[in-house]
């Protein structure tokens, strides 16, 4: 940030006090980028889909923002726009005819950011967002590799030996087809009359 800036690193001290100070400015910075200003669309599982593409693309464009998911940074005014859009997309439920309370709205909230959190950290990690030791995690599985290929041989696992051996893990389409089956048990346990919405 210093060098972005042209000063020095302890000149930023000057103008905040603390290193968590400019964490959370520098989260809330682009958790920006997440919103969406144009409106969401009416289906409440579009609306969720597209938000979810947006926090993915952000981690994407800014790895270094997995770090700060760890480090349970303030949620700055730009990232409560941003969380502001999600109850908003679940709201669209009642279109589709399901009321849902505010606890359900929460629980389903929570549902789903657990979904992305995990997802994003996994997947930023496995595209070798460098960690604190100075490897990355893409650099720690290949390294791993011959010797989990080795054990797999055994036979001793026969589950996983074919899915490793044909690749599966790391299939393309598993962000969206896991928030998919999200939705769906959301959905699912929704229609499934009023004890099911608690």
């Amino acid at each position: 940030m210093a060098a972005e800036l042209g000063a020095r690193t302890m000149t930023l001290y000057s103008y905040i006090e603390r290193k968590e100070d400019l964490l959370a400015l520098m989260a809330d910075e682009i958790a920006a980028e997440a919103h969406v200003d144009e409106p969401l669309p009416d289906d409440w599982r579009e609306a969720l889909l597209l938000l979810a593409r947006r926090e993915r693309d952000l981690v994407r464009r800014h790895p270094w923002r997995v770090d700060l998911i760890s480090q349970r940074v303030p949620v700055g005014p730009n990232g409560l726009r941003h969380v502001e859009q999600k109850p908003a997309a679940i709201d669209r439920l009642a279109a589709s005819g399901v009321a849902v309370g505010r606890l359900t709205a929460w629980r389903i909230l929570a549902a789903f950011n657990d979904y992305m959190t995990g997802f994003v950290i996994r997947e930023a990690q496995e595209r070798g967002a460098p960690r604190e030791e100075g490897i990355s995690e893409a650099e720690r599985a290949a390294l791993a590799e011959p010797y989990i290929r080795e054990l797999v041989a055994g036979g001793e696992f026969p589950r996983l030996g074919p899915m490793i051996e044909e690749g599966v893990q790391g299939a393309d389409d598993n962000f969206e087809r896991g928030l998919g089956w999200v939705l769906d048990g959301i959905e699912a346990h929704l229609r499934g009359g009023p004890e099911g919405r608690s």
